[in-house]
C-alpha cells in the first residue's frame, strides 16, 4: 500500500477521531449513493413497465404473421401445414383482419374486425382468456368486442349490432353494402385501449362471407418459442418452405413506433436521471478543494520532506476515488436490493397512506414491476466511476501546484 493511498485515507477520517469520514466527504458520499440508487431504481422499474407493456401487446398481436402481397391465402390449411413443420414454430391460426362500421341504437364506429378460430386463436394470443362478461364461442352469429367498445355505445352481453363492410351487393333494391347482424356473446378486457375500443372477433366462417373472400383468409399467424427470434424464424420458413408469393412480418415490424417510442423514453430518462450522478461527482470537486485549503500546511511539510508535487497530486486524486468507489459500491447494492423489493416497498407506502398510486381502474398497470438489467448497472458504475475520475483530477492538480514558500511564510 502506497504511502499517498495511506495519507488520503488519514485525510478522509474525522479530525477529532469521532467518526469514519469526516462531514463534507461524508456528504458527498451520501449523495452519490443516492444518486446511483435512483437511478439504477428508476431503470430497474422502466425495465418492469416496458416488459409489461411489451407483453401485453405482444401478446394480442402474435410474434409474426405471414400473407402473400395481395392479402388473400388460398388454400391456407396446406400452408399452416408447412408452416406447423418448422420445429421453432409453436402453434398457428388462420385470421382475416377487414375494417367495418358497427352499428348499434345508440351510435356507430369503425372498428377492426378480426375473423378467427377460437381453438387456434387462443394458441396464438392471449384476447380470448380476456374475456371480462360471457364466453369466447364464437356461433353461427356471434361476436366479441372490447370494454371501450362496448362503454363508448353502452353495449352487454345479449345486445344485437350490425356490422356494415366496404363490400357492395347487388339485390332487388340496387347496390347496398354488405352487412349481418351479430349478437355480442363476449366483451374481452385487453388492457390496451387500441384493442378495447377498436376490435371485433367473429368467426372465420363468417368473416368468409361477409367480405366475399371464399375460402380464402388474410394469413396466418405464428408463435415460435424465441420472442427475439422471431424475425429470422419467420425468414427461414419462407425461404425454406415456402416460395416467394408469401412474405412475413414479425412483431417488432408491426409495432415498430412503439419499440422505438419504448426505447427513446428509456433513453432519455437515463440521460435525465445520469445528471443526477453528474451532480453528484461534481460535489467532489469543491469537497476536495475545501479539503485542500485546509491541508495546505501538511502539503508544504510534505514536499519539504521530499514528495514530489505528483505524488501530491495522487493523494488527492486517491482521496476522490476511494469516496467515489464506496459510494458508487454502496449506491448499487442497495439499488439492486430497492428494485428487488419496490412492489413490495410501495404496497407498504399504499397500505400506510390508505391510497394507491395507480388505481386499477385507472390504469392499465396497477403494480411497480421492476427488471434488472445487469448491463443498465454496469453501465451506471463505469458511468458514475469515470464521472468521479474525472471530477476528480482538477481539484488534486490544484493540490500539486500550491507554492510552500508563500504557505510556510504565512505559517
Amino acid at each position: 500500500m502506497s504511502i499517498e493511498f495511506i495519507i488520503s485515507n488519514q485525510y478522509l477520517r474525522s479530525n477529532q477521531k469521532k467518526g469514519f469520514i469526516s462531514f463534507i466527504p461524508g456528504i458527498s458520499m451520501v449523495g452519490l449513493i443516492l444518486s446511483v440508487v435512483t437511478l439504477i431504481t428508476v431503470l430497474s422499474v422502466m425495465n418492469g413497465f416496458h416488459k409489461e407493456l411489451r407483453d401485453r401487446v405482444l401478446n394480442t398481436i402474435s410474434h409474426s404473421y405471414i400473407t402473400q402481397y395481395n392479402n388473400l391465402v388460398d388454400n391456407w390449411q396446406n400452408l399452416q401445414t408447412k408452416i406447423n413443420k418448422h420445429p421453432n414454430v409453436i402453434s398457428t391460426s388462420p385470421y382475416i383482419e377487414k375494417y367495418a362500421l358497427l352499428s348499434t341504437h345508440n351510435g356507430t364506429q369503425g372498428i377492426n374486425v378480426r375473423g378467427i378460430r377460437p381453438n387456434l386463436e387462443i394458441k396464438t394470443s392471449i384476447l380470448l382468456d380476456k374475456i371480462k362478461f360471457g364466453n369466447a364461442n364464437l356461433l353461427k352469429s356471434d361476436i366479441l368486442v372490447g370494454t371501450g367498445l362496448a362503454t363508448q355505445l353502452g353495449l352487454t352481453i345479449g345486445d344485437k349490432i350490425t356490422l356494415l363492410t366496404p363490400k357492395l351487393s347487388s339485390n332487388i333494391i340496387g347496390i347496398q353494402p354488405r352487412f349481418k347482424r351479430f349478437t355480442i356473446s363476449g366483451i374481452f378486457d385487453a388492457g390496451i385501449s387500441e384493442y378495447d375500443n377498436n376490435l371485433a372477433f367473429i368467426s372465420l366462417e363468417q368473416a368468409q362471407k361477409l367480405y366475399i373472400m371464399g375460402d380464402k383468409v388474410s394469413g396466418i399467424r405464428l408463435k415460435v418459442d424465441d420472442l427475439f427470434n422471431a424475425k429470422k424464424i419467420t425468414n427461414e420458413i419462407i425461404t425454406n418452405l415456402l416460395d416467394s408469393r408469401y412474405y412475413g412480418i414479425d412483431w417488432t415490424e408491426q409495432k415498430a413506433n412503439f419499440i422505438k417510442a419504448l426505447n427513446l423514453e428509456k433513453q432519455m430518462i437515463s440521460i435525465i436521471m445520469s445528471l443526477i450522478i453528474a451532480v453528484a461527482a461534481f460535489n467532489i470537486v469543491s469537497m476536495i478543494v475545501m479539503v485542500v485549503t485546509d491541508r495546505k500546511a501538511d502539503i508544504a511539510i510534505l514536499r519539504t520532506l521530499g514528495m514530489t508535487p505528483n505524488r501530491i497530486v495522487k493523494i488527492f486524486l486517491y482521496q476522490g476515488l476511494t469516496i467515489g468507489l464506496i459510494g458508487i459500491t454502496i449506491g448499487s447494492i442497495l439499488g439492486v436490493l430497492l428494485s428487488l423489493n419496490i412492489e413490495m416497498i410501495v404496497s407498504g407506502i399504499e397500505s400506510i397512506l390508505g391510497f394507491q398510486f395507480f388505481p386499477k381502474d385507472v390504469f392499465y398497470i396497477s403494480r411497480f414491476p421492476s427488471e434488472i438489467h445487469i448491463i443498465d448497472i454496469v453501465k451506471v458504475i463505469l458511468g458514475g466511476f469515470i464521472l468521479i475520475t474525472i471530477a476528480s483530477i482538477y481539484p488534486a492538480k490544484l493540490a500539486g501546484k500550491i507554492d510552500i514558500a508563500e504557505v510556510l511564510n504565512h505559517e
